[in-house]
């Protein structure tokens, strides 16, 4: 295995076995199943004691009325049903009487009915009322078609979907920003400190004597971006995991299967260039990152030095927030073509669809090579920055490390 191999190897290793990437991998996961339990607990909390009794002569009334959600076939009796309300088993029932003309329904109960269960009940009480008084008007057969038609309704609606694009593109964009923004904060102080905790060990001596400090650097990198690789695969599969499982639950598959178009569509834009800037935006800020904790004599300093890079990914969040509802603005089509920034505004254009194919492919040339530069310049001047050990400020620690051949 090459030199840098090994330390791309050592650094994966050393970061993926670490609690706080096990936590910060796991935690997305656990919040999502403890809302789907709070959900699952709280859909079957008291359904017992929400449930209405039903209580009538008429088999066939009483099994059109039980087939609601709300009741249930446990009781029969008044008596029965009196005993359930006073152990608060069910929040009520409903006693209905009937003759040859009238049905009379009266609720007893401990708990109001929702507006729901009174719309229910009642739509199949009138249905049946309106069977006993055809049948006792005595209606000949021509009359009572008459009574059985039923108006003529059409709807007439032109095609648009604009504002379900809209929603589409606002809310891909929104979880795409925020993803993006978790991952460059987490791992750019995950960075600075990884390098300044090695900054002026006589382990670094050691290793800059058997390999150039370039390579040592390219293998750091590469190993940090392969754990932020782990991390994005399995939320990734993780998310797959969920989309398939989720409309198996009783408590979300009704939500999804309504939401599923529009869920697909989201999904179909994470997929797309924009991840390819999540990416670059990533290795970018990754190299930063690096610099600045180079540049620090102490690695409790290294939330200080990094306070340049940290103000970079904030000015493009919050920027993209602020100026994302408008993408044809002129600030967010210069901004889409600087780097550093570009990973926070060209994917608004993408998912927009407001950036033809040459403006994004220019953009991608133009992060790609302000990423390589700076890599390979940080490289070569990562020896004298790792082994300057002078508490002397950031810009006069860069200044005297450049030096340093």
């Amino acid at each position: 295995m090459s030199q840098i191999g090994v330390v791309i190897k050592e650094t994966y290793r050393r970061q993926v076995k670490a609690w706080s990437f096990l936590i910060l991998v796991i935690s997305p996961f656990v919040f999502i199943l403890i809302s789907f339990g709070v959900g699952y607990a709280a859909s079957n909390t008291g359904q017992d004691n929400n449930q209405i009794a039903i209580v009538a002569s008429d088999a066939t009334l009483r099994y059109e009325l039980q087939n609601s959600k709300t009741a249930t076939t446990k009781y029969s009796s008044i008596t029965q049903a009196k005993q359930a309300v006073k152990k608060e088993k069910i929040k009520g029932y409903f006693e209905i009487k009937q003759d040859k003309k009238r049905i009379i329904a009266a609720y007893h109960g401990t708990k109001n009915l929702t507006q729901a269960e009174k719309r229910n009940f009642l739509q199949i009480l009138n249905q049946k009322q309106q069977e006993l008084n055809i049948q006792n008007a005595n209606l000949s057969q021509n009359q009572f078609k008459t009574l059985g038609t039923q108006p003529q309704f059409e709807q007439m609606v032109k095609s648009s979907d604009r504002g379900n694009q809209e929603a589409i593109k606002t809310a891909s964009f929104m979880l795409l920003l925020f993803v993006m923004y978790f991952i460059l904060i987490t791992y750019t102080s995950a960075t600075a400190q990884e390098i300044a905790a090695e900054k002026g060990t006589k382990i670094m001596e050691m290793i800059f004597s058997s390999m150039t400090a370039q390579k040592y650097f390219y293998g750091k990198i590469g190993g940090i971006i392969c754990v932020i690789a782990t991390q994005i695969l399995i939320y990734i599969l993780g998310g797959g995991l969920l989309y398939n499982l989720a409309p198996k639950f009783e408590f979300s598959k009704q939500i999804f299967n309504d939401n599923k178009l529009f869920i697909d569509k989201i999904v179909a834009n994470l997929g797309s260039l924009s991840l390819l800037y999540v990416v670059m935006a990533v290795i970018l800020f990754t190299v930063l990152a690096a610099l600045c904790g180079a540049l620090v004599v102490r690695p409790e300093d290294a939330t200080k030095a990094t306070q340049p890079a940290l103000y970079i990914v904030m000015v493009g969040f919050f920027g993209a927030l602020a100026l994302g509802q408008d993408p044809t603005n002129v600030i967010v089509k210069v901004l889409s073509f600087v780097p550093f920034l570009s990973s926070f505004f060209m994917p608004v254009r993408i998912i927009d669809g407001s950036a033809g194919t040459l403006q994004i492919v220019l953009s991608v040339l133009i992060l790609l090579i302000s990423t390589v530069s700076l890599t390979v310049y940080v490289g070569k001047i990562y020896s004298g920055l790792i082994l300057q050990t002078d508490d002397i400020g950031l810009l006069k620690s860069f200044r005297k490390g450049i030096r340093i051949k």
